[in-house]
């Protein structure tokens, strides 16, 4: 099998790359909204099309986990490209400035895209890289976080898209750029042969909560032990909090420098900062970072500390965020955390029930992350409007300790 002439394993990691940047397209919709409420919609409908795109991608990335069998990576992640690609632009010939069919075509059909693609490099590049799981899964993931800052650029302060030729013109401009991004990395979305493994490399004695070398759960199996439910768990929390947090960042800070005296325009600015350059740099980041050092820590222990620290932070956040340096460093810490449930949580799966249908389990898992988004920032922001929001950050904090110690307790599970 060693002799069979196979695909150089790394073009796996340029074509992840290369989809993962254009699927980020999600988490660049703030960058469209100042258009469409100059246009006549309200804050709350612009949220809509990105509710929507969130929960279908969540919702048909379980579905894409079912389908990876039958299809086959290439097929999908290409398909999912074409899906996302069709979305933007159909909302750009189509949809105007239309919050139904931008909803539909931009929400639902893009959404179902990025859900189509997403787990799809995750789960080839786990394959080529029994060696590097957590180092390559992390790559593949800050593909997705950076890509969010690039697109947001290009359509604001660098290629000013939005300004030169409006928003359709931007929706349609995307969409291609998407669908072509994601069709040709889709052509290096292949898995090894049977048996393959990278030269000289023997797997390692199972590290604390990891199935044994061959065990691999289907979905419906994983579904029925305890650790799926304790896994579920922890990701809610500590996704939650991160995303109460990117939810909260700017105003929460603001209200709390302008305590110490700061004008408003400054706190403004400074809080903006703290959003806009330091946690989003280091979610990227940390993505990368936390990958390559679960493939020292091993990923529960990764996790565990993740979890605890992110506590800690959050409880202390309450202090920092009324002091520019303090709040900087302190929205560094909690985005680098925040980056690294996308590389742990993934490898996690893989390490407690088997990386050959991570492409299915890991969507059922990845379901925690959306019920997390819809908690995190309303409760946050219900403790916000009433005037609580040290409590929704020391409580988040107390929770995602809690957190650590439910992924202490994860135990490999014995397959019927």
């Amino acid at each position: 099998m060693s002799e069979q002439k196979v695909m150089n394993r790394w073009l796996a990691v340029v074509g992840a790359i290369l989809i993962q940047l254009a699927l980020g397209a999600i988490y660049a919709w703030s960058v469209f909204t100042p258009s469409l409420v100059k246009a006549g919609w309200t804050k709350a409908q612009t949220q809509l099309v990105f509710a929507a795109g969130l929960a279908f991608f969540a919702i048909v990335m379980v579905i894409a986990g079912r389908l990876m069998p039958k299809w086959g990576p290439k097929k999908l992640a290409i398909s999912g490209g074409l899906v996302l690609g069709l979305g933007y632009i159909l909302g750009g010939l189509f949809g105007g400035t239309n919050p139904t069919l931008l909803i539909l075509f931009i929400g639902v059909v893009g959404g179902s895209g990025i859900g189509l693609a997403y787990v799809v490099p995750i789960a080839v590049g786990m394959r080529w890289f029994p060696d590097k799981k957590g180092l390559i899964t992390g790559l593949a993931v800050a593909g997705f976080g950076f890509g969010a800052m690039g697109w947001v650029k290009f359509a604001g302060a660098w290629g000013h898209l939005i300004a030169n030729v409006g928003l359709s013109q931007t929706f349609i401009i995307y969409g291609v750029a998407f669908l072509i991004m994601v069709v040709i990395g889709g052509m290096w979305m292949v898995f090894p042969p049977e048996g393959w493994q990278p030269e000289g490399w023997t797997p390692p004695a199972p590290k604390a909560g990891q199935a044994a070398e061959g065990v691999n759960f289907l979905s419906g199996e994983m579904l029925k032990t305890p650790q799926f439910y304790m896994i579920f768990i922890t990701f809610m929390i500590s996704a939650g909090a991160g995303l109460m947090t990117i939810g909260l960042m700017k105003l929460f800070p603001k209200e709390a420098l302008q305590a110490t005296g700061m004008s408003a325009e400054a706190a403004s600015a400074t809080a903006g900062t703290a959003m806009a350059v330091f946690f989003s740099l280091a979610n990227g980041i940390g993505r990368i970072a936390w990958g390559s050092m679960s493939d020292k820590l091993g990923r529960k222990l990764s996790v565990i500390i993740m979890c605890a620290t992110q506590g800690v932070l959050m409880i202390a956040f309450v202090k920092m965020a009324g002091t520019p340096g303090l709040l900087f460093i302190a929205a560094t810490l909690i985005g680098f955390n925040f980056g690294g449930n996308f590389a742990l949580f993934p490898t996690l799966t893989a390490d407690t029930f088997g990386a050959k249908h991570i492409g299915q389990l890991y969507g059922w898992v990845f379901l925690s992350y959306g019920v997390g988004g819809i908690f995190g920032p309303i409760v946050g922001g219900r403790l916000g409007d009433l005037g609580n929001f040290p409590v929704a950050f020391t409580g988040c904090g107390i929770l995602c300790i809690v957190a650590a110690l439910i992924a202490a307790a994860v135990k490999p599970p014995k397959k019927a």
